[in-house]
């Protein structure tokens, strides 16, 4: 089980974490666009979207640290671009976890299987605190 830091960014995603990797002196990040995921016929990705940064990651003194790009159109706060993650191949705990973070906070996605993970979900805690909950596959997304 790990706690992780999501870093969210407005459009210049693969700039930042290519920054980080350089100053870290990480291997380059490897990154997947919004283009990239499967298509689905109701939800189509807007042609702004393709190329942005749907997710990619680094280490840094042993922990990962994940990006992203803020999907366009939604409210970006420069501060509230940061999201704790918790992974676990524990399917009970990340189910029981986000169950008691949604209480008196707000689910901006219910619980569901995604192509990266069988269970993933993500709720602001009644703190104003962004959570993402995700079951551990044993593969790196």
């Amino acid at each position: 089980m790990a706690i992780e830091v999501y870093l969210i960014f407005d459009g210049n995603c693969r700039e930042a974490v290519n920054f980080y990797a350089d100053v870290f002196k990480t291997e380059a990040p490897q990154i997947m666009t919004f283009g990239d995921g499967p298509e689905n016929p109701d939800y189509p990705i807007p042609e702004e979207a393709k190329n942005l940064v749907m997710h990619t990651n680094i280490y840094v003194a042993g922990s990962r640290l994940m990006f992203s790009d803020n999907w366009p159109g939604s409210p970006y706060v420069v501060g509230n671009n940061i999201s704790v993650t918790l992974v676990s191949k524990d399917e009970e705990f990340i189910r029981s976890s986000f169950e008691g973070l949604k209480q008196g906070g707000t689910v901006n996605m219910e619980l569901q299987e995604t192509f990266w993970s069988k269970c993933y979900g993500a709720v602001k805690d009644k703190f104003g605190v962004e959570w993402q909950v995700s079951l551990d596959s044993g593969e790196q997304w």
